[in-house]
């Protein structure tokens, strides 16, 4: 996309510090984002290549980021007492005479061990994705254009759901019951006893961020694991798919255990996840403009 074309590159970077700066409000991590881009970009040619093959994932972070412009509680109601019924009917748990959703099971009955381990799994959901995208910059670069394509689809799919079906969190109800309230600061929910425990503020300063905590379903969170896992089977990289099963065991059950999600939207990501990858393998792959574009592409980083 940006090779040998810095100025496009410069103008795209004005056109995208505009946007920020008049729509969605700029951040220190805006600044962040275009000081790594065009310092990867300039500096060297291999940080060049870095920075050319990791833009499908620097799109992906502008989309997410940008829909903060117009927020998926302005298009349709936003369900949050429903949820946590359907949970409960699916998956409720008998506990000293009443049913409890998994979230508030794991909530009565929470370790320490529980609480570190979920924090450690849960903070890795975007690391062990970039990692392994790193790991196919080096060994399969027309792979890698492959997982982060689908990665992009799989998101967007995850989008149009955020966009249909405006949920509440776990942690929003247990909070707030079934009142709406609007522009509710994010909440780091059981990851607090992590940061607690090692007398941190990580996951406080992560989901103070938070634009919209009406975005709990399809949890994401749960589709990112499955993407990994299948391209490692891609790749048939033996060690990379006994760990990233691990991977995906950990983060479903920390965003459960953390009560970030019930189980009915981890379920939904899983969908998204698989949804995407088809589209892209099966349809979009084999659309020859495309694939073309892919394999020349990925000769060039």
């Amino acid at each position: 996309m940006f090779n040998n074309k810095p100025l496009s590159l410069l103008l795209i970077t004005l056109l995208y510090f505009l946007w920020v700066y008049f729509f969605v409000g700029i951040r220190p991590d805006h600044f962040a984002l275009i000081t790594i881009v065009l310092a990867s970009y300039f500096i060297h040619p291999f940080t060049k290549k870095i920075v050319t093959a990791f833009f499908i994932f620097i799109v992906y972070w502008v989309i997410y980021d940008s829909m903060r412009v117009f927020p998926n509680y302005l298009v349709n109601d936003i369900h949050i007492l429903e949820p946590y019924q359907f949970e409960k009917s699916l998956f409720g748990i008998p506990f000293n005479n009443n049913i409890l959703s998994p979230n508030e099971y794991f909530s009565a009955t929470s370790t320490t061990t529980l609480d570190v381990m979920s924090g450690l799994f849960y903070i890795n959901w975007v690391p062990i994705p970039l990692l392994f995208a790193t790991y196919l910059f080096f060994n399969n670069k027309f792979l890698l254009l492959q997982f982060f394509s689908a990665f992009l689809v799989v998101n967007l799919i995850g989008f149009i759901g955020y966009y249909a079906f405006p949920a509440a969190p776990p942690w929003y109800y247990a909070e707030y019951g079934n009142q709406v309230l609007f522009n509710t600061p994010g909440n780091c929910a059981g990851l607090a006893n992590f940061d607690a425990f090692f007398n941190i503020d990580l996951f406080h300063s992560l989901y103070e961020k938070n634009a919209n905590v009406f975005a709990a379903m399809p949890s994401l969170h749960a589709s990112y694991p499955i993407i990994v896992l299948i391209y490692a089977i891609k790749q048939k990289i033996r060690l990379g798919i006994i760990i990233f099963v691990v991977f995906l065991a950990g983060i479903w059950f920390s965003a459960v255990y953390s009560g970030h999600h019930y189980v009915i939207d981890l379920l939904a990501g899983g969908i998204c996840a698989l949804m995407g990858i088809f589209l892209f393998d099966k349809i979009l792959l084999n659309v020859p403009k495309i694939n073309n574009w892919l394999l020349n592409y990925s000769t060039k980083i």
